[in-house]
């Protein structure tokens, strides 16, 4: 945290205030005039996010704000709230400062942020909530969280019935609208929509597909798809628990403090079926090997296990190998992005799904058309075009227009995202360009002619991923975080004099991204 940036509050909503806005380095003033908000606060938030987007990349950005919300502006204090309370310890300790830079950038009212956990008091209750011996249990609905094709998702799961001197291991309530009758399916999910639904309604001894692993970026459907898992497999009296995975590290964390980890492993694993979203979030080696040892213990009882994540297992660099290893030996299925039909189809429900509570909201056959053809990345953001058109619709008491429509969803049309360049691509393209394995390139060979090879690998490495500089020094192997800033400063400031190699790093950056 930056000095100046100070914590206020209680638990269940911090404050965070700076003496003044700073600039955000690398992020152009998207509202340089600094308007007064006011009617154009969700405007303002929209473009806060965007800027955060920008700063942090695509899948910082999704993987930590995907979930935040803006509820509102009082006495200068801008309330976000996100659906876990890990979600909002992680914002708070690495981000709130970036958060209220950006905040008083766009709308010079905002003088402190105020983060805050959505059910913050539900959640605290349900800690007291036990995993019971046997038993279905019931479905609770939370706070909604936008997820698939627009529907409402929430971090969710059964709610384990209490048992005294039990583990404290209490699931993620569900939200009762994600079921597979309400799973809009297409080309692009089919496959993960038939393994799921077969596993949920499978009735025989053997687990099918253990575990299954479906995979795909925001908002495409996997929170649905699991929690209708969770649903299906209820019904029919089995033993469920959902998890996401802040939950399970949380749970974990709570065990080891009150000294109940044996109990909480016992409860664990004594489930018909679990269900864990969003793998790609544990942390901690502690943490990953209990993850690691519950899942083998279930595999090996026979229950079935079912994970979704961002990315397939491959590419969870940052999870146990052998975890990686398990997860993978199941089935593992990819969600595409959406397909023209399948928004289209998409698009519909939502609409008639907002008519049947607004039944004056009419959208022309072009418009519907129109939104379908231009928001091509995920349901939250259909979601968002049809809350824009019933705003315009309801507020200005006009008709929808082509032009209006536009007008709406403009900050939704997006460019396509580039190709997600993984470091193992890097090394292999840049060892076959200068004639010298991907070994030489790893190796502590200080040679002139796998020196140069290497420094542009880091550099591309640090320019085109995510990773840290230490996660790259690792992946070069092992090197310190020291070494990779060394050859970074060091290309940098040769392409800026040799013109040569600039065109060819810039040559091999396209064939990385094509």
């Amino acid at each position: 945290m930056e000095q100046g940036t100070m914590y206020k509050g209680d638990d269940s909503a911090s404050v965070i205030e700076t003496s003044g806005a700073r600039p955000v380095d690398g992020v152009p003033a998207l509202n340089d005039g600094g308007a007064v908000c006011g009617d154009a606060l969700e405007q303002a938030w929209l473009r806060v996010k965007r800027r955060l987007r920008v700063e942090l990349g695509e899948d910082v950005f999704t993987s930590w704000f995907g979930r935040l919300e803006l509820d509102g502006l009082s006495a200068g204090v801008a309330r976000l709230s996100v659906p876990t309370r890990f979600l909002k310890s992680w914002i708070e300790s690495h981000y709130a400062d970036r958060v209220l830079a950006h905040f008083k950038a766009e709308c010079p009212d905002v003088a402190r942020v105020a983060f805050g956990v959505r059910g913050a008091a539900a959640r605290d209750a349900s800690l007291a909530t036990r995993v019971a011996d046997a038993g279905p249990r019931s479905a609770v609905p939370a706070a909604p969280v936008r997820d698939h094709a627009g529907a409402a998702a929430a971090d969710a799961a059964p709610r384990p019935r209490a048992g005294a001197g039990d583990a404290d291991l209490s699931g993620n309530p569900l939200d009762v609208r994600l079921t597979f009758d309400s799973f809009a399916v297409g080309r692009s999910n089919a496959l993960a929509h038939a393994a799921a639904e077969r596993i949920a309604r499978h009735e025989g001894g053997t687990p099918l597909y253990n575990p299954l692993y479906l995979h795909a970026g925001v908002g495409l459907g996997k929170t649905h798809l699991m929690q209708a898992v969770a649903h299906e497999a209820q019904k029919r009296g089995k033993r469920v628990i959902y998890l996401t995975a802040d939950r399970f590290m949380y749970g974990f964390v709570a065990a080891l403090k009150a000294q109940t980890a044996l109990a909480f492993k016992e409860k664990l694993r004594g489930i018909d079926l679990l269900v864990i979203d969003d793998v790609q979030f544990l942390q901690g080696k502690s943490i990953q090997q209990e993850f690691g040892h519950t899942i083998n213990a279930l595999i090996d009882a026979g229950r079935q296990i079912v994970v979704a994540a961002d990315r397939p297992p491959s590419e969870l660099e940052a999870l146990d190998e052998r975890v990686r290893s398990r997860l993978a030996g199941g089935l593992v299925v990819e969600m595409s992005p959406l397909d023209d039909e399948l928004r289209s189809k998409i698009l519909a429900a939502r609409i008639a799904a907002v008519k049947s509570v607004h039944p004056s909201f009419e959208v022309p056959p072009p418009v519907v058309a129109y939104v379908a053809r231009s928001i091509t990345t995920n349901g939250r953001d259909l979601d968002g075009a049809v809350n824009r058109l019933l705003a315009h619709a309801t507020l200005t008491g006009s008709a929808l227009t082509m032009e209006t429509a536009e007008a709406a969803i403009r900050d939704l049309v997006r460019t396509r995202e580039p190709k997600r360049v993984k470091i193992e691509d890097i090394q292999k393209l840049v060892a076959s360009r200068y004639n010298v394995s991907r070994a030489d390139i790893l190796s502590e060979r200080r040679t002139a002619a796998v020196v140069k090879p290497r420094q542009i690998a880091m550099y591309l490495s640090k320019v085109l991923t995510l990773r840290s500089l230490p996660e790259i020094g690792r992946r070069f192997g092992g090197r310190d975080h020291t070494t990779v800033l060394h050859a970074v400063r060091k290309i940098e400031k040769t392409i800026g004099e040799d013109n040569a190699l600039n065109e060819e790093i810039e040559l091999l950056k396209r064939m990385l991204q094509e």
